[in-house]
């Protein structure tokens, strides 16, 4: 009796928790190590002499805008999670547009009584 109580339900599914909790530990190990060689190349370039400031800013935001995807992504599960965060992301353009359109709506109002010239501040 011992031995089919081996392949019972529970113990399988137990042992796919197990396989998943090593797979996430492996993605978060990687991921680790793709920030730390990315940690390396940021102070790496700080050594490096390039021809113009331009570049010099566009490597630096290329290293750091793929680290910040990298933390987001996944350690702040943000790549599981799409549905909310486009959910998000649509809210604010709806919310941007509509303020700005209110913003230019009302740009050509005046208050009763009021010139053009009284608007100027200097």
């Amino acid at each position: 009796m011992s031995h089919s109580s081996a392949h019972s339900p529970a113990t399988h599914a137990g042992d796919d928790h197990d396989h998943d909790i090593a797979a996430h530990v492996r993605t978060y190990l990687i991921i680790f190590g793709a920030l730390l060689v990315g940690t390396i190349l940021t102070v790496a370039m700080y050594y490096v002499d390039f021809s113009s400031m331009a570049l010099t800013v566009a490597v630096a935001l290329f290293i750091a805008s793929i680290k910040a995807f990298l933390v987001a992504g996944y350690f702040m599960h943000l790549l599981s999670e799409k549905k909310l965060v486009y959910g998000v992301l649509i809210l604010s353009a709806i919310f941007f547009v509509s303020l700005m359109g209110l913003t230019l709506w009302g740009s050509g109002d005046l208050p009763k009584n009021s010139d053009t010239k009284t608007l100027y501040v200097p």
